[in-house]
């Protein structure tokens, strides 16, 4: 263990904070209003508003005393202890006071210890560590308590917190800068978009009376083994992105030699999604002959432009934006999934634009979306570069370095003897107040 700044000391959680697991209702109803909030591991998301008016109460009375007993207060600092919720690695403080479900465990600081400091502590550390449990992970309060936690005297604990908050704003508001960025670059492309496909002085025709438009080919499991048959790689849904190809993972067929030809794409073929997920209907591009005899599968339809007087591009482009809404409405909405079928896909309403125009506007949209891939990078590149900075930040912060020392505070070893003092008396040790 590396040695401290002067007038620190290291403790454990269970030293410095109770350590709680949560309560488990009988029964539970939703209320608009009642006597104990509960929160279960589904609320961690919630911003302290919609903690206070969208947790949930516990009607049963034997489940409403124990909660009453388990109330947790204002700031305490909770996260999952069971469960896949685990390995998200997910704290926060309580907006309001309330009470847990026993999926949760909460750490309740003593009054001699910074609550938003040893939140910030808890930042730098992965919990799902602790887990044990191979099927269901689980995090024992032993194992939490145990954890060793460097403890400076109580001021420098606020400065400390202070320079966090300003430092962790900063990044916040840089982030959300970049965030805003994109979203104005995505609204620019759909009004673009709205704008360059709403030309009056267009005719419309459909994709039927232009192309011709065929479904795949359905794996015959039965006949894969057929020595009569060839291997041929085929696309899936998963390859037919929103405006490109993911051809990264081509996986491969066995079909009838005769179905491999018929089936087989070739350059300037739009392709279209049957669906599965609703945003997976219409979703295409155009192939352009990347992999020799590829064809494609029954979920997976391919549109062959009959005449010249349209290019490929722009009817893929067409189907991913403007078309994007008509798929919706017009597709076919089961439990789970959502499609098209041939006959909808060759009445998609297609403006038959003079080719020069077509080309002016797939030019126009590919310029907008290369200003939002580097748009997007830039985004990415600031996240990283911000969760570097955090950790930097935290790191200096519990190492010393981040604020200056004041030699007159009262060392941490005082404190922490008030804390074993009261605890060895039996004297309850005093909860932090929210403000903390």
């Amino acid at each position: 263990m590396s040695g401290l700044p002067q007038g620190w000391e290291w403790s454990t959680v269970g030293e410095v904070a109770s350590v709680e697991g949560g309560v488990t209702p009988k029964g539970m109803k939703e209320l608009a209003s009642g006597d104990v909030p509960f929160f279960k591991v589904g609320d961690m998301h919630l911003s302290d508003r919609e903690q206070m008016h969208r947790s949930r109460t516990m009607l049963d009375r034997g489940a409403l005393e124990s909660a009453r007993a388990k109330l947790w207060p204002r700031g305490t600092i909770v996260f999952p202890k069971n469960g896949g919720a685990v390995a998200t690695n997910k704290k926060r403080r309580l907006g309001v006071a309330g009470a847990c479900d026993l999926n949760m465990m909460g750490v309740l600081p003593t009054s001699e210890i910074d609550g938003s400091y040893l939140m910030a502590w808890f930042l730098t550390v992965d919990l799902a560590d602790l887990s044990s449990g191979s099927v269901v992970p689980k995090i024992n309060r032993a194992d939490v308590a145990e954890m060793d936690v460097p403890v400076p005297p109580l001021p420098e604990q606020r400065r400390i917190v202070a320079a966090i908050e300003e430092h962790f704003s900063r990044l916040d508001a840089a982030e959300a800068a970049l965030e805003a960025a994109l979203r104005r670059l995505a609204a620019l492309r759909q009004t673009t978009t709205t704008t360059l496909y709403s030309s009056d002085e267009w005719d419309w025709t459909t994709l039927g009376q232009i192309a011709e438009v065929r479904g795949g080919v359905t794996k015959d499991s039965k006949r894969q083994d057929d020595p009569d048959f060839v291997e041929v790689p085929f696309l899936r849904v998963a390859n037919v992105q929103r405006g490109y190809l993911d051809l990264g993972e081509v996986k491969t067929i066995r079909v009838a030699p005769a179905r491999a030809e018929t089936l087989a794409l070739e350059v300037g073929d739009v392709l279209f999604n049957e669906g599965g997920d609703r945003d997976k209907l219409g979703r295409g591009w155009v192939w352009d002959g990347q992999i020799d005899n590829c064809i494609h599968q029954n979920h997976v339809f391919r549109a062959r432009l009959l005449t010249d007087d349209f290019d490929p591009k722009f009817i893929s482009t067409h189907g991913n934006s403007w078309g994007k809404n008509w798929f919706e409405r017009n597709g076919k909405q089961t439990t789970n999934l959502a499609s098209i079928n041939l006959t909808t896909l060759k009445q998609f309403p297609v403006p038959a634009a003079p080719k020069a125009e077509q080309r002016a506007i797939v030019e126009e949209l590919r310029r907008l979306d290369d200003d939002i891939g580097r748009g997007e990078r830039a985004v990415n590149v600031g996240r990283r570069r911000g969760a570097a900075l955090r950790c930097s930040i935290l790191a200096a912060a519990f190492s010393g370095q981040l604020v200056p020392q004041d030699l007159t505070d009262e060392p941490a070893s005082a404190l922490l003897e008030r804390i074993a003092a009261e605890r060895a008396t039996g004297k309850p040790t005093r909860r932090n107040r929210a403000t903390t």
